[in-house]
C-alpha cells in the first residue's frame, strides 16, 4: 500500500466488555458503535471473561453492519483493518482478532494488530488533530494506570511510570462496592461525590512520601488508599457514627485525582514536555478533567482530553491508530507475529493462519509486525 493521507480504516475493539466498531477517514470519525455487556457483568459485580467473550460473539456482526451503515460506505471502500491484539482478556481479544482477520481476508485489505494502550492515546487525533511529539500520556482505566513518553505514536512509546498494584479504575470499582454503589463504580462515585466535601476525610496519597519519590517517582499505588477507606468505614461503624456516602466518595476521589495530576505534571516538568494527553475510562471523571486543566495552566502544560465517549473502550481509538500507521507507511501485520515468549496457552490465544492475540502485550509494541 502506498502513502495515503486519508485512509478509510475499520477499527475493531474487544479487549474487555465493550464490542467497539468504528470507521475513520484519516482524522475524521465516520461512525463509532459500541455494544456493551456491562449490564450482564453488573450481576457479578465485575467483568467475567467468559461472559464478555460470549457477548462479543453475539454482538460483532450486527455492530459491524451498524458502523458501516452509519459511516455511509460500502465494505469495499475500506483501505485497511485495525484490531486490538492486546493487552486485555485473552478470550475477548481472540474474538475480535478472528473477526478482523476474516474481514481482512475477505476484502483483501491489510490488517494492523495494534496495542490497546497506544490506541487510547491515538483517539485524541480525532478531536485535537495530530499529537505533538514528544508528548506525555496518562492512561487511567480499570486495568491500567500508566505514564508514557510518546516520541512517535506510530513507533516509539516508552513507559516511565505504572501502577504497582490496583489501577485507578479498579480502586474506584472496589470503593464503590464498599459504598454499595452500582458497577461500574467510576461514574457512580463521580456522580455521588458532587454532593460531598473533598476535604472531609484525609485519605492517603500513595507513593508521594519522600522515600517513594526517590524509588517510585512516577509510579502509582492505590491499594493502600482502598485499605484506608475500608478501615475508616469500619471505624465509623464500630463507633456507631452514620456515614455520609457523598463525603467518602468525594474524599476518596480527591485522593486519586490528586495523585494522578501531581505525578503527571511532575513528569512533564522533569522531562520538559509541555503536552499532556489523558486517555482511558477514568479520563471521563469530571474532577480529574477539571483539576488537571486548572493545575496545568500555570505550568505552561497543554492538556488534551477526548470527550468522555472516546475515553472508554471504543473502536474509534483502534481505527485512529490504524489510520496513523497507514499514513506513516508502517508495515501492516502479516503472517504470524514473532512470539518470543513461547506459546503459553494461559497468556496467548492463537488464531490459525495469522497473528496471535497477546493478553499482556507490552506498551512498547505499538503494532505487531508479521514475519517476512
Amino acid at each position: 500500500m502506498g502513502a495515503m493521507t486519508e485512509p478509510i480504516v475499520l477499527g475493531v475493539e474487544t479487549s474487555c466488555d465493550e464490542t467497539g466498531i468504528a470507521i475513520v477517514r484519516g482524522r475524521n470519525l465516520l461512525s463509532n458503535v459500541i455494544a456493551s455487556s456491562v449490564d450482564e457483568q453488573a450481576r457479578f459485580g465485575g467483568v467475567v471473561p467468559e461472559v464478555a467473550s460470549r457477548a462479543h460473539v453475539e454482538a460483532l456482526s450486527d455492530t459491524m453492519e451498524r458502523a458501516r451503515i452509519e459511516a455511509d460506505i460500502e465494505w469495499t471502500d475500506i483501505d485497511a483493518v485495525a484490531v486490538t491484539a492486546g493487552p486485555g482478556l485473552v478470550g475477548a481479544l481472540v474474538v475480535g482478532v478472528a473477526a478482523a482477520q476474516g474481514i481482512s481476508v475477505a476484502l483483501d485489505k491489510p490488517i494492523y494488530a495494534v496495542n490497546h494502550l497506544s490506541a487510547h492515546v491515538a483517539v485524541d487525533r480525532l478531536v485535537h488533530g495530530d499529537l505533538p511529539e514528544p508528548a506525555m500520556a496518562l492512561l487511567v482505566s480499570g486495568g491500567h494506570t500508566s505514564l508514557l513518553r510518546v516520541d512517535d505514536l506510530a513507533t516509539s512509546v516508552t513507559p516511565i511510570g505504572q501502577t504497582l498494584d490496583d489501577a485507578a479504575g479498579e480502586a474506584f470499582d472496589k470503593v464503590a462496592r464498599l459504598l454499595q454503589l452500582p458497577f461500574p463504580g467510576g461514574p457512580h462515585v463521580d456522580q455521588v461525590a458532587r454532593d460531598g466535601r473533598p476535604d472531609s476525610i484525609a485519605f492517603p496519597r500513595g507513593l508521594t512520601d519522600v522515600a517513594s519519590q526517590r524509588e517510585h517517582r512516577h509510579d502509582f499505588s492505590f491499594s493502600g488508599l482502598k485499605t484506608a477507606v475500608v478501615r475508616w468505614l469500619a471505624d465509623q461503624e464500630r463507633r456507631g457514627v452514620s456515614i455520609n456516602v457523598a463525603d467518602v466518595a468525594a474524599a476518596f476521589q480527591e485522593a486519586v485525582v490528586d495523585v494522578l495530576v501531581t505525578k503527571s505534571l511532575r513528569a512533564c516538568q522533569e522531562t520538559g514536555i509541555d503536552v499532556l494527553v489523558i486517555g482511558g475510562g477514568v479520563a471521563a471523571n469530571s474532577r480529574l478533567r477539571a483539576q488537571v486543566v486548572e493545575r496545568a495552566e500555570p505550568l505552561g502544560v497543554q492538556v488534551r482530553i477526548p470527550p468522555p465517549v472516546l475515553c472508554t473502550d471504543n473502536g474509534a481509538m483502534v481505527a485512529s491508530l490504524g489510520a496513523l500507521l497507514v499514513e506513516r507507511m508502517v508495515p501492516p501485520t502479516a503472517g504470524r507475529a514473532v512470539n518470543t515468549a513461547g506459546n503459553d496457552a494461559t497468556r496467548r490465544g492463537q488464531v490459525d493462519g495469522g497473528f496471535d492475540a497477546d493478553s499482556s502485550m507490552p506498551v512498547t509494541t505499538v503494532s505487531l509486525r508479521g514475519l517476512a
